[in-house]
């Protein structure tokens, strides 16, 4: 049995789940997710919690009943408290403005970045340079956040660059002058 996978899933208050053959839908105050099962997982309700079985003993099966525990657990979490991500943007006038359904940054290149926003997602931003990234599914956050990141990671030798708040870069030396 996996370590993971036997642990039951305590339901927080305010926190429905319906179980309908290999869809489990989750619903709480932050929101709505669904997620559909693979077959060899069983995902049921016992007792006001969420137990998740398998139904044979093969590798695959043994691998993916942790994997499905951990995301209805997730989803859970997600829907009762959310999932926050901050980002901060380091470099002299980058900056970032939400306009709509985008998020907008001006950070060093030749043109503006208009990033699509995904639904459900909640972005502030404070200062133009700290992102807040907020939402139910903690996968779209974190994707969302990562590509937010990617289009300017920090570089070593100024720092400058989007990074997540509190993240250490190493820094390096740059090039000395041979005289």
């Amino acid at each position: 049995m996996s370590r993971i996978g036997r642990q039951l899933i305590e339901l927080p208050a305010k926190v429905k789940v319906t179980v309908a053959g290999q869809k489990v839908l989750v619903e709480g105050p932050k929101g709505r997710l669904d997620y559909d099962a693979p077959a060899p997982i069983k995902v049921a309700m016992k007792d006001g919690k969420v137990v998740v079985t398998r139904t044979d003993e093969t590798r695959q099966t043994r691998a993916l009943h942790g994997l499905v525990r951990s995301l209805v657990n997730n989803m859970v979490r997600g829907v009762a408290e959310g999932y926050v991500k901050q980002l901060e943007i380091q470099g002299v006038g980058f900056r970032a403005t939400v306009q709509g359904d985008k998020l907008n940054l001006v950070i060093g290149y030749s043109h503006q970045i208009n990033a699509a926003i995904p639904k459900n997602v909640k972005v502030t931003v404070a200062d133009n340079t700290k992102v807040t990234i907020e939402g139910p599914d903690k996968q779209v956050v974190g994707q969302f956040a990562a590509s937010v990141r990617g289009y300017y990671p920090p570089e070593p030798y100024k720092g400058k660059g989007i990074r997540y708040l509190g993240e250490q870069v190493r820094r390096k030396e740059g090039k000395t002058v041979q005289q």
